[in-house]
């Protein structure tokens, strides 16, 4: 995989060098504090000219900064449980998120909030791709995310733990502000479209909402994702 721009291979050098194959950066160009991050790590790096980076680049935003590393690697969905249980560590279960971009926000707004994981499924979904790590800007280095053959399957599976799961929709639900929030839980974010599946939907202990007095319309998921769990720790701290 290759890794762009000067977030995320910065964010990669602090949390894991290990995972860093090769290392290119463009010469004539300020990357200083990335050269001074990469000695620290005892990575070496190849400075090379705009031309070679139009070349295997094209027109993406690279900044100067390219990294070749290793696949991404899920977390076990075991482990997420663990968490979930010993730490309080929220999953949350995306639905139907086929959207790069969506999801490369979301990995990087979870992580700025602290204190969630989350669980993707391995069909109708995006995956960790190149542009996932790009937008998540370091993101993935600081929350785990798991890939799960089924979701309704694996939200029974946490159900059987005496992990409360929480759904957000948008009708005939609780107010998340005025909603009852201790104990472990996870949260299902459902696509802007369809939202929650049906088979899915019928895992759901408690349907929260987010408070909207402007316009009848939806959030993008990644907003909804993001005002969700900031509420959720908001109201768990």
């Amino acid at each position: 995989m290759r890794l762009y721009g000067k977030n995320p291979v910065l964010e990669r050098i602090k949390a894991r060098p290990d995972s860093i194959k090769t290392l290119y950066l463009q010469k004539r160009t300020d990357l200083s504090e990335i050269v001074k991050a990469a000695k620290g790590a005892g990575l070496t790096f190849e400075s090379v000219d705009k031309a070679w980076f139009m070349s295997e680049c094209g027109d993406l935003n690279t900044q100067g900064v390219l990294a070749v590393i290793e696949e991404f690697e899920y977390a076990s969905f075991e482990d997420v449980i663990i968490d979930c249980k010993n730490s309080s560590v929220i999953p949350v279960f995306l639905d139907g998120i086929t959207d790069p971009q969506n999801l490369g926000a979301i990995i990087r707004n979870l992580a700025c909030l602290g204190g969630f994981s989350l669980v993707l499924p391995e069909h109708r979904s995006a995956k960790v791709n190149e542009t996932v790590l790009r937008i998540a800007s370091g993101g993935e280095n600081y929350i785990k995310i798991a890939s799960v053959t089924n979701l309704a399957t694996a939200l029974k599976q946490i159900s059987k733990e005496g992990i409360n799961i929480a759904g957000a929709v948008v009708q005939d639900s609780v107010d998340i502000t005025k909603a009852e929030l201790s104990g472990p839980m996870a949260l299902i974010i459902g696509s802007e479209g369809k939202g929650i599946r049906p088979g899915v939907k019928k895992t759901i202990d408690i349907e929260l909402s987010l408070p909207m007095k402007g316009a009848p319309l939806s959030y993008n998921a990644a907003v909804a994702a993001s005002l969700f769990c900031y509420e959720i720790n908001r109201r768990r701290w």
